[in-house]
């Protein structure tokens, strides 16, 4: 089975470089197809140009331009229309995922032959490195308030770093969510509308290089929205959007 690997990028000519090697390290050590999409996310910098010496160099890269509109959740969508695999993960382009992660998403899910794979960093065997203070204890509220209200287990709906069957994102669109929002409206839809999935411990790393391009000033009423959609397709569209095959 073919594994897509969709990350968007936006000005990560530092960063970039050494997130491609890592996944092609780490990939070259089992036997897995794969692809590497990079979303260049109409970066300012030199990112573009790091990635056409990338792709001479491995040739599981390709990398598309999302001439806009542009945002974190624009370019995953952009990349999740155009990824070839048949299953895809989404992984960041900081350094903060671990591709040996992605080995254990892999085989987790032809292991369980589930439809999806969620990495929680908060739960035995999770690891978390240089997390801001101040960004943990928001992450754990948000995650303590997505799952009462949408009263679910999973305590890392958060973050974006999970792996889904092609047929999954197929059933999961139209997606929606123009910017960090997408993390949250991916993993919710998954389970609202019947997917399988399995959760399995992961690492993360803050960024080596750059900064977060997350403003949580500005993201907190659209994660909201998103929450309040999710809710209402769970609570009152009787099943219409529910997975319909097994």
């Amino acid at each position: 089975m073919k594994l897509s690997i969709v990350i968007p990028a936006y000005n990560e000519e530092e960063s970039i470089s050494e997130t491609i090697s890592s996944i092609e390290d780490a990939l070259s050590t089992i036997q897995i197809e794969h692809e590497i999409l990079v979303v260049n996310d109409n970066s300012k910098d030199n990112t573009e140009g790091v990635l056409q010496e990338l792709s001479k160099k491995y040739s599981s890269l390709r990398y598309v331009t999302n001439p806009g509109p542009n945002g974190f959740g624009y370019a995953i969508r952009y990349g999740l229309d155009r990824f070839d695999g048949d299953c895809v993960a989404i992984m960041m382009a900081d350094l903060s995922d671990s591709p040996y992660d992605l080995i254990k998403f892999y085989s987790t899910m032809m292991e369980k032959k589930v439809d999806c794979v969620f990495g929680s960093r908060w739960m035995k065997g999770g690891e978390v490195v240089d997390y801001p203070f101040t960004k943990k204890i928001i992450n754990r509220i948000a995650n303590m308030i997505i799952r009462m209200v949408m009263r679910i287990k999973y305590n890392d709906t958060t973050n974006a770093f999970k792996l889904y069957r092609k047929h999954t994102i197929e059933g999961l669109k139209p997606i929606i969510s123009p910017h960090f929002n997408l993390t949250i409206e991916l993993p919710l839809k998954a389970i609202i509308r019947g997917y399988s999935y399995a959760v399995v411990p992961n690492s993360w790393h803050n960024r080596k290089y750059g900064e977060s391009k997350l403003k949580i000033r500005e993201m907190g009423s659209r994660y909201f929205f998103i929450l309040c959609y999710c809710f209402i397709e769970k609570y009152f569209s009787r099943g219409d959007f529910h997975k319909k095959w097994d």
